[in-house]
């Protein structure tokens, strides 16, 4: 089974993965999140120091891996939408500067200028 790059699934139109990884990555660099992570790091510390059974150890523990397994997801696709965005400017680039070198602008300007505005997608 190959699975699709995250920037070729459904076309021009955004899926649910899509929408809620983008929803994701903005909380997990917002400051809030920041703070979060802090006090979870806090507690599993505490926790370690403070002689609590070895369940709460295991629980600050579970919770710091699974916070780091969503996060590693989260930045893999963020990763992959921005390779794909940032190589369809430079293929639209390409054709253009190849258009205006044969002295006719045409489709590829075309494209140039609707990939250009990209970055409000990804």
């Amino acid at each position: 089974m190959a699975f699709q790059h995250p920037a070729d699934r459904g076309g021009e139109e955004r899926g649910g993965f899509e929408q809620l990884a983008e929803s994701g990555s903005r909380f997990t660099s917002s400051p809030l999140f920041f703070a979060f992570c802090v006090v979870l790091v806090s507690l599993t510390i505490a926790v370690h120091f403070s002689g609590l059974a070895a369940k709460w150890i295991l629980l600050a523990g579970d919770a710091m891996t699974a916070v780091t397994l969503l996060l590693l997801a989260l930045l893999k696709n963020a990763e992959l939408r921005s390779e794909r965005a940032i190589q369809r400017k430079l293929d639209a680039i390409a054709a253009a500067l190849l258009e205006a070198q044969e002295g006719s602008p045409g489709k590829a300007h075309e494209d140039l200028r609707r990939v250009i505005r990209m970055e409000d997608e990804t």
